[in-house]
């Protein structure tokens, strides 16, 4: 079992945060840093990969320094061959069950390189016609990867139709948008480009300011044979994407104390001689959840129970089934969103939209393809009710015996319980 000292927030911070980002040689081992300093070892370590840990500060902090990128910064960050070295990453503990499930990497390889390249472009508003937009408009760190608003805000304060989807553990999905009409997370970063509701461009538009920028042009020559293409802004921007993980929760250190516990039964109080390691473990685990409330452990059983079952949705390591259901949610008007169906033409999925992530469902309000509803307590008493009831709605939605205690603890369970570290993300230091 994977030591959780090595995944404890705190330990990270104190290697990583509070100060400067490090360089590439914070991602190296000790070995590797030293063959750096000998003649010929970079070209001997070249073909090698680099192991990391996604939530790594050191992947989504940025080239060191000040202001605006200079073209000094640049080439000298972009020269240094290990940062063109292919990452072999891994989930943090908890993601960490679903590693299985990673997604395009293969077709799409991260480097450190092009993590960086993606998140310049990901918070440059120059992607936009107006030079007003950029993702984070609308899937901004400070708000969760979301936005507070009802819909989506792009040039000239227009309004989409739907809310913002979270943009962090995309890493572990396939189709994106609310009704995966993008097959893949490079697929979905070419859209809001020109969507006119959003960014409002044009794919050429788009290339062509970026190869007018001296500090982009060099990145995209270094990392892509053939330059500044649309595929090649995609596949940066989706590079980023990936980085952005959720780390530990209170949830998932409960799990470690209550499968240890369940392993070792009566015998528990044997565990420290008889596995040392694995009883630091288990200490370690047992602290974080000693801060855990009454009602976030009493919601945690609510959510996993049989009567309520909040899982046969919000289901594996990242709560979310990546399917389609329809719950009710906009269905009492006389031209509802029609969501997945637009896309499949299947009747069953008339109002059907793609489940979500409740990692971090605490930071993303408000919710619902269509944010209508603002508060979890909402979305609680609507899956009560057993949403509104049209003749596509899914089997799994049906009114629930909830008590008014029953739905606080659901609340404090993803309140309390399902928090976990995004990673610190640079947003400015972008090219002059």
């Amino acid at each position: 079992m994977a030591r959780f000292s090595a995944y404890f927030p705190g330990l990270w911070c104190l290697v990583f945060m509070g100060c400067q980002p490090v360089d590439t040689a914070s991602l190296l081992s000790d070995r590797e840093t030293t063959e750096r300093t000998e003649a010929n070892s970079i070209s001997v370590e070249l073909n090698s990969t680099i192991d990391v840990v996604l939530g790594n500060p050191v992947l989504t902090s940025g080239i060191p320094g000040q202001g605006d990128l200079t073209i000094e910064e640049i080439r000298a960050f972009i020269n240094d061959p290990d940062n063109h070295r292919p990452l072999n990453v891994s989930l943090p503990m908890g993601l960490s069950a679903a590693q299985d499930n990673i997604v395009g990497i293969e077709k799409n390889p991260m480097t450190i390189a092009k993590v960086e390249l993606g998140r310049q472009l990901y918070f440059d508003t120059r992607m936009s016609k107006d030079n007003t937009v950029s993702c984070a408009s609308c899937h901004d760190p400070d708000y969760g990867y979301t936005k507070d608003t009802q819909f989506g805000v792009g040039i000239g304060l227009q309004k989409g139709t739907r809310n913002s989807p979270v943009v962090y553990n995309r890493i572990l999905s396939n189709a994106q948008f609310w009704d995966g009409r993008a097959e893949s997370l490079e697929a979905q970063t070419m859209f809001p480009i020109t969507n006119s509701f959003e960014m409002g461009n044009t794919h050429e538009n788009c290339v062509e300011t970026l190869a007018g920028i001296d500090g982009y042009r060099i990145q995209f020559e270094k990392i892509f044979s053939d330059g500044v293409t649309i595929d090649n802004v995609a596949k940066a921007i989706a590079t980023f994407e990936r980085t952005l993980v959720t780390g530990p929760t209170g949830y998932d250190y409960l799990e470690v104390v209550r499968g240890i516990e369940s392993q070792w039964g009566e015998d528990i109080d044997e565990l420290e001689e008889e596995d040392p390691e694995l009883f630091l473990d288990y200490s370690n685990a047992r602290k974080v959840v000693a801060n855990l409330s009454s009602s976030t452990l009493r919601g945690r059983d609510l959510f996993f129970s049989e009567e309520i079952n909040c899982a046969a949705c919000h289901a594996g390591a990242n709560f979310a089934d990546e399917r389609y259901h329809n719950l009710g949610v906009g269905m009492e008007v006389d031209e509802p969103d029609l969501g997945r169906f637009t896309e499949s033409n299947m009747d069953i999925d008339r109002g059907a939209f793609k489940t979500p992530t409740i990692r971090n469902v605490a930071l993303s309000g408000p919710y619902m393809h269509d944010g209508s509803q603002k508060t979890l307590e909402e979305v609680v008493e609507w899956y009560a009710k057993g949403g509104h009831a049209n003749p596509f709605l899914s089997e799994k939605v049906t009114k629930l015996e909830l008590s008014e205690q029953d739905k606080a603890d659901l609340v404090a369970f993803m309140k309390e319980g399902l928090i976990g570290d995004l990673p610190p993300v640079e947003t400015g230091r972008l090219p002059e």
